[in-house]
């Protein structure tokens, strides 16, 4: 049986989410939380496999939970189970190695396939045991939660250019994507996902390089003509 700890302040969603995991098989719920600081408390002294975070909490959010945990040596499988759904946020916690993630409101089918993919990834560590070759990596490692933000594009998947981070370029993407109607430059896209312009500026290079974006030149500004970039 697998032991489950649920960290989430808010009691109803809390209750849900206990009940999804007790309608599937092989787990359990070991305790709940309302916040970051108690659950940490409590793992300090306690080992669980599996935890289901919330991001926003009293005391901490996510980010500060998961950096908090592992400075404390600890590594469980972490789900993520929130509202929060900007780009800037799931780049954040898939970059802290979180599992997968759940924007509220999601069905039950959506919650027990998260659980299947931490069962399917316990089992590949366990089969391989020991010491890892490059093709028991490559099999645990298959069946991986990263986001999907790029999966729309079509065509295979591009080699990012030296420098560029995958992770950087899903968010600016992402970006892009929700304000597909609005040609915006550099300087108002930096504004937005928090990045440096002279960043945003290498990112839009590569992207109108490999014709994802298009770019355009605005005389129209009374002074410095500026170049905007749209989705296509």
């Amino acid at each position: 049986m697998h032991r489950v700890i649920i960290i989430e302040d808010d009691p109803m969603v809390a209750a849900i989410n206990r009940r999804y995991v007790d309608d599937t098989f092989g787990f359990e719920v070991e305790a709940v939380f309302q916040n970051g600081a108690e659950a940490l408390e409590y793992l300090r002294s306690h080992d669980v496999p599996l935890l289901i975070l919330d991001y926003y909490m009293p005391i901490m959010n996510g980010v500060e939970f998961v950096d908090r945990l592992h400075g404390m040596g600890k590594a469980p499988a972490i789900i993520m189970v929130t509202s929060s759904s900007d780009a800037q946020t799931v780049c954040q916690m898939f970059s802290r190695g979180i599992m997968d993630y759940l924007v509220k409101p999601f069905e039950y089918d959506r919650f027990r396939t998260a659980l299947e993919r931490f069962l399917q990834t316990l089992g590949r560590w366990n089969e391989s045991g020991g010491e890892l070759k490059q093709e028991d990596i490559d099999r645990v490692f298959s069946t991986s939660s990263l986001p999907s933000t790029s999966a729309a594009s079509s065509g295979p998947p591009q080699i990012l250019a030296k420098g560029l981070n995958e992770c950087t370029m899903d968010m600016i993407r992402c970006f892009l994507r929700r304000h597909k109607a609005t040609p915006l430059t550099s300087e108002e896209i930096a504004e937005q996902v928090h990045l440096s312009r002279i960043t945003v500026r290498r990112y839009m290079n590569y992207m109108v390089d490999t014709h994802e974006i298009l770019s355009t030149i605005d005389y129209q500004t009374g002074g410095r003509p500026s170049i905007k970039y749209q989705y296509q």
